[in-house]
């Protein structure tokens, strides 16, 4: 599946799934823009090197998907946006009653309000374009829930809410609208997690992964290069008439 030039969007794409994410798109022939809330040397390095890698445009820029004007700027600064992956995310674990305000209403800036701003800021140049593609990366979560991740699990419930309003809105038009919903996915994040958890519980490798992927029948995490394939599907003439619908990835977790 090739992509022509068109121009990608990825919001928290400098690590994790949003890199895996526009790596591929990137390997498909897309232009990318790359996007985080620091401005770092090695932010805008990492932005030149995927540009050398595949011959494609690629920039980095500099916006926090917490602030509404940011989220819609970014759109307005990358000049053109073909694509649009939300992805932009952050969690935070505890039980409702004493859960940080402050983290609740993190959470659902950036995991979900963002992805509204976004999409509205880049609906008018698809539309104008004559086509395009809105990704939003919500999660296992976005379809069924966990105890002690109450922002997280409304966010994601949300985004899937927000894919299917989007997708009725641009039915008429070669614009589709889809969300990606993730089970556990091997990020240096999280690979960086198991040797804690492995001192902290007295367990092997093998016994900590078992543990993180008890809902996870497959019992193997999705990759990044995974999620980045499915983006490329979605952008595919294959999937023009696939809208307003969530996509798994998460090793069967959902079916259960």
């Amino acid at each position: 599946m090739k992509l022509s030039k068109e121009t990608a969007v990825v919001t928290g794409s400098n690590s994790g799934i949003g890199l895996g994410v526009v790596r591929e798109l990137a390997r498909a022939g897309a232009n990318v823009v790359l996007n985080s809330f620091t401005d770092r040397d090695e932010d805008h390095a990492l932005a030149a090197d995927i540009a050398k890698e595949f011959g494609v445009e690629a920039r980095y820029i500099k916006a926090d998907m917490s602030k509404a004007d940011e989220c819609r700027a970014l759109i307005e600064k990358a000049g053109a946006c073909d694509i649009l992956v939300n992805n932009a995310g952050i969690q935070h674990v505890e039980p409702i009653d004493s859960f940080p305000v402050e983290k609740w209403d993190a959470i659902i800036a950036i995991n979900m309000s963002s992805a509204f701003h976004t999409t509205a800021a880049a609906l008018p140049g698809m539309r104008a374009a004559g086509w395009g593609r809105v990704i939003n990366i919500a999660s296992a979560h976005g379809l069924t829930a966990s105890p002690f991740k109450s922002a997280y699990v409304a966010a994601k419930h949300g985004v899937v809410g927000l894919t299917k309003v989007t997708a009725l809105e641009t039915a008429r038009e070669p614009i589709t609208c889809n969300a990606i919903c993730p089970g556990y996915v091997s990020t240096p994040l999280v690979e960086s997690q198991i040797p804690d958890t492995m001192e902290k519980y007295g367990k092997s490798r093998e016994e900590v992964l078992e543990m993180l992927l008890e809902r996870q029948p497959s019992k193997e995490m999705a990759t990044v290069e995974q999620l980045g394939g499915t983006c490329v599907f979605l952008c595919s003439d294959a999937a023009a008439q696939m809208t307003g619908t969530t996509l798994s990835v998460d090793g069967g977790w959902t079916a259960l």
